[in-house]
């Protein structure tokens, strides 16, 4: 999260930590339950910017924050909530429930910061490191890491929100962290005398996505398309012009009611996102797909040879190709 310590945050909420709701004037179905995996922040303003352009088509929804990816999952699987966050290989692989992935929200693309004690990867080996969510990207971007350095890191230990870890690490409570794209830049803006971005290599998986039971999806087909719509169109203006989302952002909602200084780099912020290349236009589809079943299969999320794996048993694109027209083009790519 953006603004709440781990120790206050996740010991006084105890999982679930916010939430809240809205009605479009002419509901059609039945309220879309979102479990959001960290709490409203400036990495989240494009995902409620795309929520107000569904509510304005007539979707009911309310979002439920909790502590962390793994509880969002596990609101899903139980039925709790509808939709997830996250990107939950494991639990699709293992669950008897059908869960689906039906957008890629963000690319996993985060880069390894240390002090200045480190120079490359393998100086890590044996050391203790800080990520975002047990099972999550990071977690996963760090199993890769083992694999491909043949390195073991020491004790891991987890902070949900990339700001935050920049103020363990500026506090001196950590020594190395994986960090998203606008908090590496912050971090090495204001104290790159004491640490440094590690030489990182290139990562095409999903970080976050929406999913999920597809038995769901089909009883609620109409306001899925709604949602998946308002969504591809968000992204497809974001790569556009990166101050949308800026200007969309209702005032009174919780992106709007966020800190002044958060709000004033919501323009840098996406820029800088867009120019690193952390939102696909198009929602992932299937190169998406491909991509994550060779990423978290290194990453010990995934089982099997991902040349075996089918993506259609991890993914739903009815709603993205509607949205989208993507089906076809990427059949004929294929």
């Amino acid at each position: 999260m953006r603004h709440y310590p781990k120790a206050s945050f996740l010991g006084a909420m105890a999982g679930l930590v916010l939430a809240a709701s809205t009605t479009g004037a002419t509901a059609q179905t039945d309220t879309i339950r979102i479990a959001l995996a960290e709490t409203p922040s400036a990495e989240l303003a494009a995902f409620f910017v795309a929520l107000d352009r569904a509510k304005a088509q007539g979707l009911d929804y309310e979002w439920t924050a909790f502590a962390d990816e793994e509880l969002a999952i596990q609101a899903v699987l139980s039925g709790q909530m509808d939709v997830g966050f996250g990107t939950p290989y494991a639990a699709m692989q293992r669950s008897r429930a059908p869960i689906r992935i039906i957008y890629q929200l963000s690319r996993l693309i985060f880069f390894p910061v240390t002090t200045n004690t480190y120079e490359t990867l393998a100086d890590l080996d044996g050391e203790p490191i800080l990520l975002h969510s047990r099972g999550g990207g990071t977690d996963s971007i760090a199993n890769v890491i083992e694999e491909r350095e043949g390195l073991t890191f020491g004790e891991r230990s987890y902070v949900p929100g990339s700001a935050n870890r920049v103020v363990a690490l500026i506090a001196g409570q950590a020594d190395a962290t994986i960090l998203d794209l606008a908090n590496k830049n912050r971090i090495l803006d204001e104290a790159g005398d004491r640490f440094r971005a590690l030489p990182m290599f290139e990562v095409n998986a999903s970080d976050e996505a929406l999913f999920a039971n597809l038995d769901w999806i089909e009883a609620n087909e109409e306001a899925v398309d709604i949602f998946v719509a308002a969504l591809a169109s968000t992204w497809a203006d974001l790569a556009a012009d990166p101050t949308i989302i800026g200007r969309e952002t209702d005032p009174d909602g919780p992106i709007g009611r966020l800190p002044e200084a958060v709000l004033g780099d919501l323009d840098t912020f996406y820029a800088e996102a867009v120019e690193g290349g952390l939102y696909d236009p198009q929602g992932g589809g299937r190169k998406a797909a491909e991509a994550d079943l060779e990423w978290y299969t290194a990453a010990g999320q995934l089982e099997g040879d991902p040349a075996s794996l089918d993506i259609e048993d991890f993914w739903y694109f009815a709603p993205l190709d509607k949205a989208t027209g993507g089906g076809a083009t990427e059949k004929a790519s294929q």
